[in-house]
């Protein structure tokens, strides 16, 4: 006995991309493509009403984009994944589609037989992620997270590095002395140093400030 077709969605604002897709798509046997989207917002809509196995997903679209369309996907309807396709291989767009829920991310210069095979992996829920961007994903997430500093902390901070005192950081942005100490005490607290020369050391470390 036969196992059915992978279902798939594929979403794409570019009706040439679409149709090449879907023409590849069909070169294998088991995957049905039983719906096309031109962008995030019909793609929910369509999984709502087909609830495909799968849906290939654009990034940037117009309406809804591939990051927010996934997290929809994910959250109304789970037993449906999504792999992006893409062109965009920023860190950022890595990192955003792969917590929305994504199952997988592919570059649309990947090989059409590396695409089919993502497709089922995808559909049954493994990480389809190609070597580059599994370790890029990996160097992502093992690098140190920043200290979420305010705007107000990273000019004091900048003024710090450039040897000011309170006094003339207290001039130069134009708050009372007793502020910038308060500000201080919490630049401290952030980066988990104890003095002013740490503070510096720790910021020009971590690209807070420049030399």
């Amino acid at each position: 006995m036969s196992k059915s077709p992978v279902r798939v969605v594929v979403t794409d604002d570019h009706p040439v991309v679409r149709a090449g897709l879907v023409m590849m798509l069909g070169t294998d046997e088991q995957i049905e493509v039983v719906g096309e989207a031109e962008h995030g917002a019909e793609a929910v809509e369509l999984v709502g009403s087909l609830r495909p196995d799968l849906v290939l997903m654009d990034l940037q679209m117009p309406e809804l984009d591939g990051v927010e369309a996934t997290q929809r996907i994910r959250r109304e309807h789970p037993d449906t994944n999504v792999l992006i396709l893409t062109t965009y291989d920023t860190d950022r767009a890595i990192v955003s589609a792969v917590e929305a829920g994504a199952a997988g991310y592919l570059l649309k210069d990947a090989p059409p037989a590396e695409v089919l095979s993502a497709v089922h992996r995808a559909a049954r829920g493994e990480q389809v992620l190609t070597p580059e961007i599994a370790e890029r994903l990996r160097e992502i997430r093992s690098a140190p997270t920043l200290p979420e500093l305010t705007e107000r902390e990273l000019d004091v901070l900048d003024a710090l590095a450039s040897g000011g005192t309170n006094r003339s950081i207290a001039e130069q942005l134009f708050v009372s002395q007793a502020t910038v100490k308060t500000h201080l005490i919490h630049i401290f607290q952030k980066l988990q140093v104890e003095d002013r020369t740490s503070a510096v050391a720790k910021a020009l470390e971590l690209g807070l400030v420049e030399r």
